[in-house]
């Protein structure tokens, strides 16, 4: 990895850090809460593409694991990974993963469309499959309960689509960070 590309991962995995000093706002009936940190996610994986994402999530998650008080609610420590949001906080990499390989996938069409595609899929169908077993398995939560509970999520995490697409296609425009390898032309 070349040192630009640390330092994208690091300013990402501090992006979702301070995105994470928004107070959480609890859900009735689960027990997991809504917060800033999934738009991270997806800023990650819009911006970064799949690897660089996907890393940038994991060394957050590694700073979880350490201790740092970085998740939404000033929580961190290893208490946090067999919690109720354990789930969506093992999801985070993989969705952040998902969103920019898709991006990758749309890169020479890339628009707001394309966004919303790779940011709905990745950030939110990919975070909720992983999410609400994990809220059933570690918050004592049927598993109906712990899905129609993350019904409250949705509105919230389509205006975060909207923001990470707006965002993305943008920053394409601006200053692309995903560079594709350029396809070879051979010569008969």
């Amino acid at each position: 990895m070349k040192s630009r590309d640390l330092a994208y991962v690091a300013l990402f995995a501090a992006i979702v850090a301070v995105l994470g000093l928004l107070p959480p706002v609890p859900v009735p009936g689960i027990p997991v809460p809504i917060t800033a940190q999934t738009l991270g996610v997806m800023l990650a994986g819009s911006v970064l593409g799949a690897k660089r994402g996907g890393l940038a999530l994991l060394v957050f998650l590694a700073l979880v694991a350490m201790g740092a008080p970085i998740l939404s609610g000033g929580r961190g420590g290893l208490g946090v990974f067999v919690g109720p949001s354990a789930g969506y906080l093992y999801s985070w990499p993989i969705a952040a993963m998902v969103i920019g390989l898709l991006t990758q996938l749309f890169w020479r069409r890339f628009n707001l469309a394309w966004a919303m595609v790779a940011n709905l899929i990745g950030g939110i169908v990919v975070i909720y499959a992983v999410g609400i077993p994990f809220t059933s398995l570690y918050g004592d939560v049927p598993l109906w309960a712990s899905f129609t509970g993350s019904f409250a999520f949705i509105p919230g995490d389509l205006v975060k689509a909207v923001a990470a697409s707006v965002v993305a296609v943008a920053v394409r425009r601006a200053y692309p960070v995903i560079e594709l390898p350029s396809r070879r032309v051979t010569a008969s």
